[in-house]
């Protein structure tokens, strides 16, 4: 490769510190994203396990059927199904608190 001057250089970094942030800013959304999802999964359990009879053997069927129909997908076993649930039941409450859970990054 060609020697680099020294305006030339500066402006490739530029160009890589404009790739590092974009980087930064989709995880910070795909995190988020996430979160909104395993919130919204609690959400949906927690209600089915309150007004449904929903227990451990309809969730670990959900996990069965989320593996098969989703096989790309990870995190979804009945144990993490469980903890999405408890996420939810525990910061829902919190009218304060809440908004601000599902923005985390």
């Amino acid at each position: 490769m060609d020697k680099l001057d020294v305006n030339s250089e500066s402006s490739f970094a530029e160009v890589k510190n404009l790739i590092t942030h974009a980087r930064a800013k989709a995880v910070k959304v795909i995190n988020s994203q996430l979160i909104d999802l395993y919130w919204e999964i609690g959400k949906y359990i927690s209600e089915k396990c309150n007004n449904s009879n929903w227990g451990s053997s309809v969730v670990k069927s959900l996990a069965s059927y989320l593996k098969e129909k989703e096989p790309n997908s990870k995190g979804f076993s009945s144990q993490n199904l469980w903890r999405m649930k408890k996420f939810y039941e525990f910061y829902h409450p919190n009218k304060k608190l809440s908004p601000l859970v599902r923005e985390i990054g």
